[in-house]
């Protein structure tokens, strides 16, 4: 659990655009791309777990609503977190 917290509390320190941001768009992809990461990479050993896949699947719904929108209201903000991450779109 400690180092959920820590690994997470890095993501948002490296991400956020002022000192107490959370919630930003860029602070919660990061953190879903982490997550979906993870959970592709326990699905590669775990092929029947079918409610982790559900719970990637809503996961992936919700990262690429939040990159629209991102790339509705500031193009050059969504280029530089989808380089940054690495995300293939």
């Amino acid at each position: 659990m400690a180092e959920e917290t820590e690994v997470r509390g890095k993501l948002i320190a490296e991400y956020r655009r002022a000192e107490k941001d959370t919630g930003s768009p860029e602070v919660q992809i990061a953190l879903s791309t982490a997550r979906i990461r993870e959970l592709t990479e326990h699905l590669k050993t775990h092929a029947k777990d079918h409610h982790s896949r559900r719970g990637l699947l809503l996961l992936v719904g919700k990262q690429r609503r939040l990159l629209n929108y991102l790339k509705d209201t500031d193009v050059e903000r969504y280029r530089t977190l989808v380089g940054k991450l690495g995300i293939r779109r």
